[in-house]
């Protein structure tokens, strides 16, 4: 593995040493280098893959409310909202003069369109369960709308300005994977399958005066050495999050680049299938965790960047609860496990892995790393595509090493159906007191029990929550050095005169 991350490293200088001088950009374009292609579609409401939610939140699509750098919640296609002192009743103020792309209004009818075709029987919506929790939605006006829910919760802003409440017309509806239609600052002109999708300044949106780049260029290039040398040779402006993180050091020395490293919601874990096999049993998922070192994990897989998290939470977060203690690296104890739940011979599993550079080298580490407590993982690189039909949707993997990017999304794990198949009353209601609380403190103490209880139960491998390391080309400003949500927001860059 060192040889192999030594070879990279070199290939990688290589790439510095013989680059073609930076082209001179256009100051009213931007060229955005993404690893990862959308999929299946460009409908955030209906696909679960963070490249769409880059591509168009906040450019083609917005929601009702916003998430800023920070992460913190501001107003979007509401300029603002009240709630009720029981905390289930909001009351929505809609911006005026917002129109999608195709001429047509967005007004209080298009909210309660949004809300019933996310919670119906049909819907693939990833925050289903969210929209199922309102229990009406009111329109006394084209320009307000209430929301009562059945039951409160204490995030529910925040997940009105995520990637699944992106609001849509009904006229649009169904064609947005291919062609998308929104009330963002940006319009859709073409998708090249395999290559990039352009998008333009929509010169009819409310806030268009002050919108500085017309044209906008996401590229899709999944080879590390291939980011490296678009953005050496001009044909990128900004790469958000490098694949290859030990070039960052390279960029961050180079005057004509702006280096930002950065925070994201990325929980980077081996996911586990809770109910495959000898998975079932707690004890095995506990040998999982002595036997992985984090910290090597994130040198050998990440060039060293990165947090180790011991439960499934962001170490930015005010309720974050360090954990990494519990299953410290102790492959003795890893193999006492294993003996004691009746497998001292090993066992063999299935590690099937995502493209994305830190699930391919990540998982390479994590497999030799439980080859030597007797556990032959045996790998099976598979594309995005596969990893969302076999392994998101069939549950058909034993492991696999994946980043979950959503903020504050612990209530994936109160879905016995969802991929990992965890299934605990006890947390559900952990989350259920969370919800309803309406003080910090006590929100605080709901969520540290739940990051107690899915450590406890070793749901999952937590191993890294995982950085940004974007560079820009010199002159970009208004990138976001942080990733709260996976955001591209191209309105808040500018060219330096």
């Amino acid at each position: 593995m060192v040889l192999c991350m030594r070879i990279i490293a070199t290939t990688l200088l290589l790439v510095v040493a013989f680059a073609l001088p930076a082209i001179a950009q256009s100051k009213n374009s931007v060229s955005i280098g993404m690893r990862l292609e959308p999929s299946p579609g460009l409908d955030p409401t209906t696909g679960a893959a963070a490249a769409i939610s880059q591509v168009t939140m906040y450019n083609i699509f917005e929601s009702l409310t916003r998430i800023d750098e920070t992460g913190k919640v501001g107003p979007m296609l509401a300029n603002s909202w009240t709630i009720s002192d029981d905390g289930l009743t909001y009351q929505f103020h809609l911006v005026p003069g917002a129109t999608f792309h195709d001429g047509t209004d967005f007004d209080s009818s298009d909210v309660q369109f949004n809300v019933e075709r996310n919670s119906g029987t049909d819907s693939k919506n990833k925050l289903k369960a969210v929209f199922s929790n309102i229990a009406r939605v009111e329109t006394p006006s084209p320009a307000t709308v209430i929301l009562t829910l059945k039951a409160p919760s204490a995030v529910f802003a925040i997940q009105m300005a995520q990637a699944p409440a992106a609001m849509v017309a009904p006229e649009s509806a169904e064609s947005n994977a291919t062609n998308p239609i929104g009330t963002g600052p940006y319009r859709f002109i073409e998708w090249i399958p395999g290559d990039s999708v352009r998008l333009e300044k929509f010169a009819a949106h409310r806030n268009a005066a002050n919108v500085q780049i017309e044209l906008a260029t996401f590229r899709f290039i999944n080879d590390a050495a291939a980011q490296a040398a678009a953005l050496l040779a001009g044909d990128l402006d900004y790469m958000p999050n490098l694949s290859a993180p030990e070039m960052f050091s390279q960029f961050e020395s180079d005057p004509n680049f702006t280096a930002l490293k950065g925070t994201t919601e990325g929980e980077t874990i081996l996911a586990i299938n809770n109910l495959a096999g000898p998975l079932a049993d707690v004890r095995v998922r506990r040998a999982l965790m002595h036997a992985i070192d984090r910290q090597g994990v994130i040198d050998a897989a990440n060039a060293g960047y990165g947090t180790p998290i011991g439960s499934h939470f962001a170490p930015h977060q005010p309720a974050y609860l360090d954990l990494t203690n519990v299953y410290p690296y102790d492959p003795d104890k890893a193999r006492a496990l294993l003996r004691e739940a009746g497998y001292a011979d090993g066992l063999n599993l299935s590690l099937r892995l995502p493209p994305p550079t830190y699930a391919r080298r990540g998982g390479e580490v994590i497999a030799a790393m439980l080859a030597e407590v007797g556990i032959i993982a045996k790998i099976e690189n598979i594309e995005w595509g596969q990893w969302l039909e076999q392994v998101f949707t069939k549950k058909q993997f034993d492991l696999t090493v994946i980043s979950h990017v959503e903020p504050l999304d612990l209530d994936r794990y109160e879905n016995p159906n969802y991929y990992w198949q965890y299934d605990s009353a006890e947390f559900r209601t952990i989350m259920e007191n969370f919800r309803q609380a309406t003080t910090v403190a006590e929100q605080t103490e709901y969520l540290q029990q739940a990051q107690r209880k899915l450590t406890e139960d070793a749901v999952n491998g937590f191993i890294f929550e995982g950085p940004k390391l974007g560079v820009a080309r010199k002159g970009l400003n208004g990138m976001w050095a942080s990733w709260p949500d996976f955001i591209n927001e191209i309105a808040a860059m500018s060219w330096a005169p």
